[in-house]
């Protein structure tokens, strides 16, 4: 959409840990990202940082940006830029913090600021997964195009976003969310326990024959795990992505019926996908019964495995039908199977991030 825009955005990557800067032009970086460590405990700190990152950035660059970008967790009231209540990974920000405003007056120019898991969605809606695949689906002689899409991200929590007809969906509050729906670890316990950095490892230290289990402090040492890489319980480090799975997929599950959008998947966690999605796409393609016992799809939709050939060919062909007009020798051409699919990010995560945050500053200076 903004591949060919010559504009510069300067775009931020706002961890629980670390400060990501860069700067994209066309949906491409055009400087190296300059990383600073975050101070989530001191607001004058984190301001100060985020200045001192922004002003390198520019420096950098060989004219003006018209505009910052970025992404940070959890709700606020992003369109005025205000964060009125503490942020579960920036305790600093209790009590309220105007932010957008704070950093129009130090640059000079627009500031956007927006949900991470929203921008990722936007990014990947409109230069990396459905454009993609709409395109991959055409080459396949397909003929059925998609234009919402769902985003997941699996890390330190579970983000959602949402993108329709390449609008992305904000939300009256700024709060559409996943992390606080129900899990499947029963009602009164929010998915987010289920699905997150946490819940490998305690899915880990529960079932592991392992000394060490307490000590690990990131999925990616589990992960190695379940690749056979270092020591530890290799079939526990398996089983902990599969539950993984098995909640996201019920969360997904719930999204899916009422979105009805293909399903990308980001994060850190991402990565371990060979070992989480059988139980994923198990609780997606689910059934459920109804109190006269009929049988009816967890998700109405069939949902396939796009990361799987012989799964993505199948979701290509459908169930062409010819359908006849009532009356007349005639007849209408459809496709009656209502299918979706799960795939991954086809950006990464943080670029998917910054190519969404990119595109929604050029966006809005264009309306």
């Amino acid at each position: 959409m903004y591949n060919e825009d010559n504009r510069i955005v300067v775009t931020l990557d706002a961890g629980g840990t670390h400060f990501r800067f860069s700067a994209m032009r066309g949906c491409e970086f055009v400087t190296d990202n300059y990383e600073l460590p975050t101070h989530p405990n001191d607001l004058e700190l984190l301001l100060r940082d985020l200045v001192n990152g922004f002003s390198y950035i520019i420096e950098q660059l060989s004219e003006k940006p018209v505009a910052i970008s970025f992404a940070f967790p959890g709700p606020a009231d992003y369109p005025n830029g205000v964060f009125p209540q503490r942020l579960t990974n920036f305790p600093c920000f209790k009590g309220g913090v105007a932010l957008k405003a704070f950093l129009e007056k130090k640059f000079n120019v627009p500031v956007f600021i927006n949900n991470d898991a929203d921008l990722f969605t936007y990014g990947e809606a409109l230069a990396g997964a459905l454009p993609q695949l709409n395109e991959q689906i055409k080459n396949s002689g397909g003929v059925k195009q998609y234009k919402n899409l769902l985003g997941f991200t699996f890390g330190t929590g579970f983000g959602f976003g949402l993108t329709t007809n390449e609008n992305m969906y904000i939300g009256d509050n700024c709060c559409s969310e996943i992390y606080c729906t129900p899990s499947k670890l029963g009602q009164n316990i929010i998915a987010e326990e289920g699905v997150s950095l946490r819940a490998v490892l305690r899915y880990y230290q529960e079932v592991a024959v392992d000394e060490k289990s307490h000590q690990y402090t990131d999925t990616y040492d589990i992960f190695r795990i379940a690749e056979g890489n270092t020591d530890g319980d290799k079939t526990a480090a398996q089983q902990a992505f599969a539950k993984l799975g098995e909640a996201a997929g019920y969360a997904i599950a719930q999204a899916a019926c009422m979105l009805d959008g293909i399903i990308v998947i980001g994060g850190g966690i991402s990565k371990a996908y060979k070992y989480y999605m059988p139980s994923l796409m198990k609780e997606l393609n689910a059934q459920m019964q109804t109190l006269g016992g009929d049988t009816l799809r967890r998700v109405p939709s069939k949902v396939y495995d796009l990361e799987n050939k012989s799964e993505f060919e199948t979701f290509v062909k459908g169930e062409p039908r010819e359908i006849s007009i009532y009356g007349t020798n005639e007849t209408v051409s459809v496709d009656i199977q209502s299918r979706l699919g799960v795939m991954l990010s086809r950006l990464g995560t943080s670029k998917a991030t910054s190519i969404g945050a990119y595109c929604f500053a050029l966006h809005n200076l264009d309306c």
